[in-house]
């Protein structure tokens, strides 16, 4: 198998596993209890949060534990609202379904929403955002790498308008998080979310980041675990497991992302060359380094897909959460692709693992694919 989709999720890293282990045998004991047993596994998580916070540059009294990046979501945007009052809320049309779905909510609630449209690349300025802004505006959203497309926002910059403007400012870096160089206090981030298992960590495990004192009231309320505004007994295992993710993906983070960067500007450099009516999608060079987003004209992606996967080769048409709809990429379509070419995209995403031999055989298999949907499509001869 060669798999291609690590947008969706990444394999748990052996040392990932074998920090975890303990804490679903041995080291069982519930981190609220007083005795000596529970202290030594609620220091192990505190310990976790330092590392997590490091990753950022924030503080690990600002770090809050959570199922993963939708929960974080929810978090940021729900609760902003509630402890600032009825407002406004500035996002993207492009956004990840977390960020979008809760929105619609607040709507309903008397939440007032601007969706910004980004430019052909993918991009939302921080002009635009300034431009959107309004004296009741209580947070702007917008997420630092998009997961389809890969496209790297302008997040510092933005973060400086919403300081100057005393807007709170909330990142989606679920896809970004290891990946880019992050740092909460330099890009005037507020708010951020992320995700264990998109850099090789569990799966039900994440966090939310909360500049001090921005978020006050609780959002699940119960035993006042995560410093009060979090109840529910630890994740223990995911959250040990987490921790060592992050500070693998840390260290290696620039020989990793080199190395990425090289393949997949290889593997697109082919495929712009050798087939033709191929589109890609997103910024070429500011985008996350292992992501590649093509569009195939006259050919349907849900069935290039199919014929990848009995080749052995696992590929994406858009966002794994949204992988039952039957709707257009609400991504490609705000980048102002037509629903022809939105249906017929395919999203790439590699890892260090890849090789140049696996890349050489998926091409190969990209062109006979493409080739025979093509020779059965009446107005591709026609073209």
């Amino acid at each position: 198998m060669i798999y291609m989709d690590n947008a969706a999720t990444t394999k748990v890293h052996p040392a990932v596993v074998n920090a975890m282990i303990p804490y679903m045998s041995n080291r069982y004991s519930n981190p609220s209890g007083i005795y000596t047993f529970s202290k030594n596994v609620k220091r192990d998580i505190e310990d976790a949060r330092a590392v997590v916070a490091a990753a950022i540059n924030a503080l690990p009294e600002e770090i809050y534990f959570t199922s993963g990046g939708t929960e974080s979501d929810n978090w940021a945007l729900k609760m902003s609202c509630l402890e600032r009052g009825r407002g406004h809320i500035i996002t993207t049309q492009m956004e990840h379904h977390a960020i979008l779905k809760s929105c619609e909510q607040l709507q309903s609630q008397g939440i007032a929403v601007t969706k910004l449209k980004p430019d052909k690349d993918g991009i939302v300025t921080a002009k635009s955002v300034e431009k959107a802004i309004r004296p009741d505006t209580v947070l702007v959203s917008i997420m630092a790498a998009n997961n389809e497309i890969g496209t790297l926002q302008p997040v510092k910059d933005i973060g400086a308008i919403t300081r100057e403007y005393g807007v709170l400012f909330h990142t989606d870096a679920v896809q970004a998080f290891t990946n880019i160089d992050i740092d909460v206090k330099a890009m005037n981030i507020n708010m951020l979310s992320a995700s264990g298992h998109k850099i090789s960590g569990p799966k039900g495990v994440g966090f939310l980041y909360v500049e001090k004192d921005k978020l006050r009231k609780p959002f699940i309320n119960g035993g006042g675990q995560e410093m009060g505004l979090r109840a529910g007994t630890e994740n223990v295992a995911g959250i040990i497991g987490l921790a060592k993710a992050t500070k693998i993906a840390v260290d290696n983070m620039k020989v990793r992302t080199e190395y990425e960067r090289k393949m997949r500007d290889y593997m697109t450099d082919r495929v712009l060359r050798e087939i033709k009516g191929v589109h890609f999608n997103g910024h070429s060079q500011k985008r996350l380094p292992g992501n590649m987003n093509f569009s195939f004209e006259y050919v349907d992606g849900a069935t290039l897909i199919l014929m990848l996967d009995r080749q052995g080769i696992c590929a994406s048409a858009g966002s794994a959460c949204s992988s039952v709809s039957s709707e257009p990429s609400h991504v490609l379509k705000s980048i102002g692709l037509s629903d022809e070419l939105a249906y017929g995209s395919v999203r790439f995403t590699i890892n260090e693992k890849i090789t140049k031999r696996e890349i050489d055989y998926v091409i190969e298999c990209l062109k006979q694919n493409v080739a025979k949907l093509r020779s059965m499509n009446t107005e591709w001869n026609n073209v």
